[in-house]
């Protein structure tokens, strides 16, 4: 879907609600603006998982593809579509939903230690490509190159899981 969205936060916000809110509403805004390529308060609605993600919310594709089949469905208003848009975003950011907060550091550990069957701290580059790929919700090519450019040690073309991890572990702070 090549449309755009609009980010535009109305003034009220700036000046009303907690001080929590307008710290989130902060937040979310300098994140749709490193988006804006065009400098004209608009994102492609393809960069829209990118930018949850950024603020530290971790839904799945499903979930994903969810909030914007009801983002989409709404008449295109933008003001109040994206309004609407952001409120939620501003709701998840803080109330940290459950179901959209990061995979704590020692859950993805264990996840990778059950992949690793010879216990060697690290699995192959098609190790990963294949369970990234076979299994669970998989990863679409474009997903699976970029995690290989960061995850793939270029001497041993394997992943020392426990290193990427740490890279990957997103701060709650």
């Amino acid at each position: 879907m090549a449309l755009a969205a609009a980010y535009v936060i109305q003034q009220e916000w700036a000046l009303e609600g907690s001080r929590e809110q307008r710290v989130a509403g902060k937040k979310i805004t300098d994140a749709f603006e490193v988006f804006d390529h065009e400098c004209n308060k608009t994102v492609d609605v393809r960069e829209i998982g990118t930018i949850i993600r950024s603020l530290g919310c971790c839904p799945s594709e499903g979930e994903l593809h969810d909030m914007l089949a009801e983002v989409s469905s709404l008449p295109f208003v933008i003001f109040s579509s994206i309004l609407k848009f952001t409120k939620a975003l501003i709701f998840s950011l803080l109330c940290r939903r459950p179901e959209y907060r990061p995979i704590p550091e020692d859950v993805l550990l264990r996840a990778f230690e059950v992949l690793d069957v010879n216990k060697c701290g690290h699995l192959t580059k098609e190790e990963l490509v294949k369970y990234m790929t076979e299994e669970g919700e998989p990863f679409t090519q474009e997903e699976m190159e970029e995690m290989l450019s960061a995850a793939v040690d270029p001497e041993t073309n394997t992943v020392r899981y426990k290193d990427y991890i740490t890279m990957m572990v997103v701060d709650e702070n």
